[in-house]
């Protein structure tokens, strides 16, 4: 029903996490149909992405490129941050995560991926090297952990605390009812960590 070039659109859209068909579609024809340049201004973009944003050279993080040398983060570049507090995470998602909740003052590493097994994935994949090089070039004296409690994510947080154990303080980041949550529709496995968690009332 639809052109080739529309189709072939609509295929790379539906390949966006969250994006089925359906919506693909819809945004496909909401590029053709509007008045305004947006498909022209979000070719343009798009087009230029790759050789503009790259992974900043410090701790993976998304960060533009510039003339200045190799790219480096927002967060990197700060000097309010407190470099004996890293935080590491799986991808830059969870960063973005992290770091909206304001209550990290450190800085970051992302990992890129979790150790997994079954995926192919082993401790020789996950850039442990390059974590320790960074946590003794910081002087980093806290790693939080903030892997999600995933069977992948507790994993690759056992391995950090086997291999940088008995170089720095590690620590987790916890796991329990969210706020606003109701008791009676947590999982026993979240419930059991928070009461675990648990802490004393100020």
């Amino acid at each position: 029903m639809l052109p080739e070039s529309l189709t072939r659109l609509v295929q790379l859209l539906s390949r966006l996490p969250g994006v089925g068909e359906k919506t693909a579609q819809r945004f496909a024809l909401h590029l053709i149909s509007t008045g305004d340049d947006l498909a022209a201004r979000l070719g343009a973009e798009l087009s230029q992405l790759a050789a503009r944003v790259q992974p900043c050279a410090r701790c993976g993080n998304i960060a533009e490129l510039t003339d200045d040398g190799p790219a480096t983060c927002a967060v990197c570049r700060d000097t309010r941050r407190e470099p004996e507090l890293l935080c590491v995470v799986a991808r830059v998602q969870d960063l973005l995560a992290v770091e909206r909740s304001g209550a990290m003052r450190g800085r970051y590493f992302v990992l890129g991926k979790l150790l997994s097994p079954l995926d192919g994935v082993g401790p020789s994949e996950l850039p442990l090297a390059e974590l320790k090089r960074r946590i003794i070039e910081d002087g980093v004296k806290e790693v939080l952990v903030a892997t999600p409690p995933s069977v992948d994510g507790e994993a690759t947080a056992l391995l950090l605390s086997r291999e940088l154990g008995d170089q720095v303080r590690l620590t987790r980041i916890a796991s329990g009812v969210p706020h606003g949550g109701d008791l009676e529709f947590a999982d026993r496995i979240t419930l059991g960590r928070a009461i675990d968690g648990r802490r004393n009332l100020d």
